[in-house]
């Protein structure tokens, strides 16, 4: 352990040195939701603060009655052969992210040499359970990026917010090529692979981004996204009234053309399009131009960006408004997810026919930051994992939750404001207990297959999956959307494979909380990242895995009103999907003051969750860590103390 004179000495020492507390957010507007004084708390109606922050809860919706109130008995049979309309093979990596470029100093690290522990250790909780995860740098703020050499002050990213345009108040950037290597060092500790995009808000082709990205990540590199929702450029007054998808067709070709010419740029099947927002656009509007077609050859993915609903007008005074009482219900049953995907299955099987991967680029609740008490409640998590569900059902191969500031509700993980960043933890998000989730429910294997189960005669607040993998059911997937305290609409599902013997005995993971409007209380197997500001991004909490004994021909599962059960028929998909054991994940234990200091419990530490060994650990033992080119992360991470203590005390003084 580092002596805490110690670090009050280098403190005291350093604090002589200029402060910067400018906070790295833009757009923080404290919005209230229209509509909502009836249903919201005492101290949510006063409220000014960051969205991020708002103690707004809404009302569950009331059991639901008649013909609508599902059977509380029933079962499933898991075909083993002749399975019609199962999905293509799918990824544990399947649910990723996608980090708004303005805000990756804040998410991801200040710099190459100081990076957030907290995502880190987030990052790491699913690549242990899905092998991989996958994260988007982008969104309106890509399309008006500058890579330029140095930025003042040492900054990785600058805002100009005297210039910002779009609806959503978008400001020009101006990024450093740190960022990319900052992402890179990321990569070397945990197993995140990238998307990036090059700017289009014109067609003097920047290219450096690729440059840079494809020298730095190499194999990290997924793809570069080329457009952000080229569907509203003519709306959004970054092209001429008449551009439609021909014109776009008639960039990318141009931008086709620049990148070939560019020797800088090995790879040129990297590009992902058209990421369009299936606004004033549909899919098939752009594929009849021919498009696949005419950019094969550069086509790395295929892609869509989708948002349920807006909230729009609470915030920018544009499009309809919305109340988060009344459409919450809406978010709370099978149907949602099924007519979210419903116009993009034509183009998913258009994507398998032309050898593509189909992508959901960017999504969550609802755009233009979300709903407060909507958005950052279990209801979304439920919701969020069965479209997740359903969008690898429909043959998608992958989607990205979108991270923005402090000013959106539907954050997955939010740091503290910079200013606060010295007493104040992270605050996760509900949705993120959805990506650990899908993450384990599809599993490592790359062999994972879908099938919507259609369970309970289809009701739509009990929808089913099985996961398949060589043609053998895995896991099973169960929901319950009604919130009842009393535990009287808690429904016990019997499954049993048809023409086969089930197991003597299965395991079960629960996703729980009291109510689908709760915010903070929730666990999944018995572990939380806590309340708003508390955690380093490490589950908290002893692992509760069930065992659950079987008949000779079928397990009966108890699902709470309401929840998720995640059933593992064998222990082998247990274990494949990382779901058991303590792992090592990256510790915080140099500090920053002798004051408000970050400490771990032994026994929470020793139930941790993290990356299943995958990539580079660290430790709190000096010269415990191999050798060679490393990141000093932001709380501390085994490297030289010295070097250490002075990356941190000097970052906390530069926020």
């Amino acid at each position: 352990m580092i002596e805490s004179t110690f670090f009050a000495t280098l403190f005291l020492l350093f604090s002589l040195l200029p402060v910067n507390a400018q906070i790295t957010v833009y757009g923080v507007t404290g919005q209230e939701p229209i509509g909502q004084t009836a249903t919201n708390t005492a101290a949510a109606a006063n409220y000014t603060g960051s969205a991020a922050y708002n103690p707004t809860v809404l009302i569950a919706p009331d059991i639901p009655t008649g013909d609508q109130y599902p059977s509380l008995q029933f079962e499933l049979q898991l075909p083993t052969t002749g399975i019609d309309g199962i999905s293509i093979t799918q990824q544990g990596s399947f649910l990723g992210f996608s980090v708004e470029m303005s805000v990756a100093n804040q998410v991801l690290g200040k710099n190459s040499t100081y990076l957030q522990v907290p995502f880190l250790n987030l990052m790491a909780n699913v690549v242990q359970r899905g092998g991989a995860v996958n994260v988007r740098v982008g969104g309106n703020t890509q399309d008006l990026a500058v890579l330029v050499d140095s930025l003042p002050d040492g900054k990785i990213i600058a805002k100009d917010t005297s210039a910002s345009t779009n609806p959503t108040d978008t400001p020009p950037l101006q990024f450093t090529n740190d960022l990319i290597v900052m992402m890179r060092r990321i990569s070397d500790m945990t197993n995140v692979r990238w998307y990036l995009g090059i700017p289009f808000n014109d067609t003097n082709w920047r290219l450096a981004i690729a440059e840079q990205g494809q020298q730095i990540l190499g194999d990290y590199l997924l793809g570069l996204q080329a457009s952000n929702e080229p569907d509203l450029y003519a709306d959004h007054g970054h092209r001429n009234t008449s551009y439609g998808p021909s014109d776009y067709l008639s960039e990318m070709q141009s931008l086709v053309s620049a990148m070939s010419s560019d020797s800088n740029i090995q790879n040129q099947d990297v590009l992902i399009a058209p990421n369009i927002a299936t606004g004033d656009w549909t899919p098939e509007n752009v594929w009849d131009t021919g498009f696949v077609d005419v950019l094969d050859t550069s086509l790395a993915y295929l892609a869509v960006e989708h948002y349920p609903t807006d909230n729009c007008f609470a915030q920018f005074g544009i499009g309809t408004p919305r109340d988060a009482q009344t459409i919450f219900p809406t978010f709370l049953n099978h149907t949602s997810g099924q007519s979210f995907v419903q116009p993009y299955l034509n183009s998913t099987a258009y994507a398998q026919t032309k050898g593509k991967k189909f992508l959901m680029m960017e999504t969550n609740t609802a755009s233009c930051g979300g709903f407060a008490g909507l958005s950052d409640s279990f209801g979304a998590a439920l919701w969020t994992l069965d479209t997740a569900m359903q969008m690898a059902y429909s043959n998608f191969s992958g989607a990205l939750l979108h991270v923005g500031g402090q000013n959106v509700y539907y954050n997955p993980f939010t740091p503290p404001p910079t200013n606060q960043s010295t007493f104040h933890q992270w605050t996760i998000g509900p949705v993120f207990y959805s990506t650990l989730a899908m993450a384990e429910t599809i599993g490592p294997s790359n062999q994972s297959q879908v099938l919507d189960l259609g369970a309970n005669n289809n009701n739509i607040y009990t929808p089913a999956y099985a996961v398949y993998e060589n043609g053998t059911p895995v896991r099973v997937a169960l929901f319950n959307y009604i919130t009842d305290p009393s535990g009287g609409s808690d429904y016990t599902a019997s499954i049993a494979f048809n023409g086969g013997q089930i197991a003597s005995q299965v395991k079960v993971k629960y996703l729980l909380a009291p109510s689908v409007s709760e915010k903070h209380n929730i666990t999944w197997a018995g572990q939380t990242f806590g309340a708003q500001f508390a955690s380093d991004g490490r589950l908290t909490g002893t692992e509760d895995i069930q065992t659950v004994s079987c008949s000779s021909d079928s397990c009966s599962i108890t699902v709470p009103a309401p929840g998720f059960a995640l059933v593992f028929l064998t222990d082998d998909a247990l274990s494949e999907s990382g779901a058991t054991g303590a792992t090592t994940t990256f510790p915080t234990t140099a500090y920053t003051k002798s004051i408000n200091t970050v400490t771990v419990d032994a026994s929470v530490l020793a139930t941790s969750n993290g990356n299943r060994g995958n990539g580079m650990m660290g430790s709190t033992s000096k010269g415990s860590v191999n050798s060679g080119k490393r990141a000093r992360v932001g709380y501390g991470h085994g490297v030289d103390v010295a070097i250490i203590a002075l990356a941190c005390v000097v970052g906390a003084l530069m926020m």
